[in-house]
């Protein structure tokens, strides 16, 4: 009898399809009808496309997918629900899990469907393949490269340090960050 694999699917590596983006591409204005293709890149070069249409015309908003996997042709709808925020300003939407029909804004392809993330057994996160030992030891560096990237950020190319004479909150942030750590204040980088 065969053993089971040590070697999850992880959420973080997989295709995933998200509100935030779309929004941002303005495929959910309200009464539109719009269609596209989302791209997957690893290195610049494309592994993986799918056609895209979002209709919020229709009664019953819905997003369809049309792609290749494992030289299938697949082709379904997702649902979108609209519901209002809770300041009471505008809407947000979600999806509806073709399978578990739960709201998520983030939908998932493990094997051939993009699905809310329940709908796979046996799925991790990377974080929680690490061994405890592993976690103490990432958690400790944290702090390190945490103080590294304020550094950089410093010297990014649109940072502001101070507006109208006055520090920015964020560089008086970094600042803060920098002296409560072991490598000392800013003045010993030249800021």
């Amino acid at each position: 009898m065969a053993k089971p694999s040590s070697c999850p699917d992880l959420y973080d590596e997989c295709r995933t399809i998200s509100i935030t983006k779309l929004k941002e591409w303005n495929y959910l204005n309200r009464n539109d009808l719009k269609t596209g293709n989302i791209s997957w890149s690893r290195n610049n070069t494309v592994h993986s496309r799918i056609g895209i249409l979002v209709n919020t015309i229709s009664t019953r908003p819905f997003v369809e997918l049309d792609y290749k996997c494992n030289d299938q042709v697949i082709n379904y709808k997702v649902y979108l629900i609209s519901k209002p925020t809770n300041i009471g300003k505008g809407e947000q939407w979600f999806f509806e899990c073709p399978s578990t029909k739960k709201l998520c804004r983030k939908l998932y392809m493990i094997s051939t469907y993009f699905l809310h993330r329940s709908a796979f057994k046996g799925a991790l996160y990377g974080k929680q393949t690490y061994s405890k030992n592993n976690r103490d030891q990432f958690r400790e560096f944290k702090k390190e490269f945490d103080i590294e990237d304020a550094y950089e950020t410093t010297y990014s190319r649109y940072f502001k340090k101070s507006y109208n004479g006055k520090p920015t909150k964020r560089y008086s942030r970094i600042c803060k960050k920098l002296s409560g750590s072991k490598i000392g204040s800013l003045d010993r980088f030249g800021i």
